[in-house]
């Protein structure tokens, strides 16, 4: 199999695959080398395939979609109710960033789309290895959250300022996330 026919494949398991699929399971399924597939995403995304990776595997995002990126802020003891209102009201959250005076834009992807990934996330942050990125913002950070229209973005936003969790962007963010963008 060329890297070509390869590759194709890689995207049509992942087009087919509603839940992330681990670099090593495809590795096996392809016959090749885990390293072998990392570098295949790569070329992947710079032919604007939109994957994301997260800590589970894979996920190509479907064209479609509609996203918004909401600025919060919450405790640390807060972090399941937030993702909570987000999914139950049809969201995925796609990741979580914190816009830093010193260090600019600190990302990491999530892909969190139902109960049991807010569990086990959550279970991670409990274990006590890792942190939330809010807690060097002063609680405050950002989700880059996808979903079918933009009523369920219209909901989920209704329902976050509700419990208190949007908060505004100051003066020395660079962008305002609320304007539409070309």
């Amino acid at each position: 199999m060329t890297g070509v026919e390869r590759r194709e494949k890689l995207l049509s398991m992942l087009a087919k695959s509603k839940e992330s699929i681990a670099g090593a399971e495809m590795a096996k399924r392809l016959s090749v080398s885990r390293q072998v597939i990392v570098q295949d995403i790569a070329l992947l995304r710079a032919a604007d395939n939109n994957i994301v990776s997260t800590n589970r595997g894979y996920v190509l995002l479907k064209p479609g979609k509609c996203e918004r990126i909401f600025k919060v802020r919450h405790t640390a003891e807060e972090i399941e109710k937030e993702l909570q209102i987000i999914v139950d009201n049809g969201g995925r959250i796609l990741d979580v960033f914190v816009y830093h005076k010193i260090y600019g834009v600190v990302k990491a992807p999530m892909n969190i789309k139902t109960r049991k990934d807010i569990y086990e996330y959550v279970k991670t942050l409990s274990s006590g290895k890792s942190s939330p990125l809010l807690k060097i913002t002063d609680n405050y950070h950002y989700h880059t959250v996808q979903a079918d229209s933009e009523d369920i973005l219209d909901n989920i936003q209704k329902d976050l300022e509700e419990c208190g969790f949007l908060a505004k962007l100051l003066d020395f963010e660079p962008v305002d996330f609320w304007e539409k963008s070309e």
